[in-house]
């Protein structure tokens, strides 16, 4: 509320109560220390970073690689083993693009960076009809000229800005659209095989890395590509996520888990079980027939009543 606007009598009990700011303070740099505990957890998880390493983390003037470039140059002061970070951007000549902002930004927190330019934003206008995706082309351009940069700058990983969100929405776009169980790893070998491609921000929720950006005012760039389209299946994916979240808490916190507890011989893929070499040996399996996993508290009680110890399968039977 301005200065201008009409305000309601005084009260005591009315007054406005103002926000304590060490309590503001305290709960930033608790937001601070959990980014850097969860991106901390996943380069340990996955082994994304070694010693002397040369990363290059691609800027794209969104919140998610801000958030980013801010934790791992955190990380990088806090780390008993030495690694180089230097920033890249691919300015794709997009109308109105404020080339300015990010070298600015860069050179005052001392980064080293590069800026690459070339015109992906013709060719995905050119070739994508209006109103269709243009996703998988832009996404495919830039990953090209990245990976041209990352040799250009002699860097040992590529480091993306992609979120815990985005790992589970790509692999809900891929279930129901694509009939794959497939998302995006944290780290991989690139198509050309020459780079190894890490997503330390994992672990990160994004309504995290928007609060974050929001407290530290990154100077963030509006993307009138991919970002300016409102129907795409990652939106509406995403939105049906935020909805589990509200009606059925735990469910997405489940199914990011899952990902990472994955049991392939109680899947349909030929390629990870060969079927037809399954005998029975005599010698027991552990949870060879349980297609869901055992809740201790029902097996307990199903036992007393069935005196079987796989007695959730029997009771289900009877």
């Amino acid at each position: 509320m301005n200065d201008s606007a009409v305000r309601a009598p005084h009260h005591p009990d009315t007054a406005p109560t103002r926000r304590d700011p060490r309590k503001a303070e305290f709960e930033v740099d608790k937001l601070r220390k959990r980014l850097r505990r969860l991106v901390g957890q996943a380069i340990a998880d996955y082994a994304m970073i070694d010693a002397n390493d040369r990363v290059m983390v691609c800027m794209s003037g969104g919140k998610d690689s801000y958030g980013l470039l801010d934790i791992l140059l955190s990380l990088q002061r806090r780390s008993p083993q030495p690694f180089e970070l230097i920033a890249v951007n691919l300015d794709q000549k997009q109308p109105g693009f404020p080339a300015d902002v990010l070298p600015r930004y860069l050179a005052g927190r001392g980064v080293p960076y590069r800026i690459a330019e070339q015109d992906t934003y013709s060719v995905v206008k050119r070739v994508i009809p209006e109103g269709a995706t243009m996703c998988s082309l832009c996404s495919r351009l830039r990953r090209g000229v990245l990976y041209r940069m990352a040799s250009e700058v002699g860097a040992t990983k590529v480091a993306l800005g992609h979120h815990r969100d985005d790992l589970m929405a790509t692999f809900f776009l891929n279930l129901f659209h694509g009939g794959k169980l497939k998302t995006m790893p944290p780290k991989l070998v690139s198509d050309d095989g020459r780079h190894v491609v890490i997503r330390p921000l994992a672990y990160v929720r994004e309504r995290d890395l928007a609060r974050y950006a929001d407290v530290c005012a990154f100077p963030l760039i509006p993307c009138t590509l991919c970002g300016s389209q409102e129907n795409l299946q990652r939106k509406q994916v995403t939105a049906l996520l935020r909805d589990w979240e509200k009606r059925f808490p735990g469910r997405v916190e489940s199914v990011f888990n899952a990902m990472a507890n994955v049991v392939p011989t109680h899947l349909l893929d030929r390629r990870l079980q060969d079927f037809a070499a399954v005998r029975a040996t005599g010698a027991a399996v552990p949870n060879g027939d349980l297609a869901f996993d055992q809740d201790e508290t029902l097996e307990s009680a199903a036992a007393a009543v069935t005196g079987h110890p796989a007695s959730i399968t029997v009771l289900a039977a009877r």
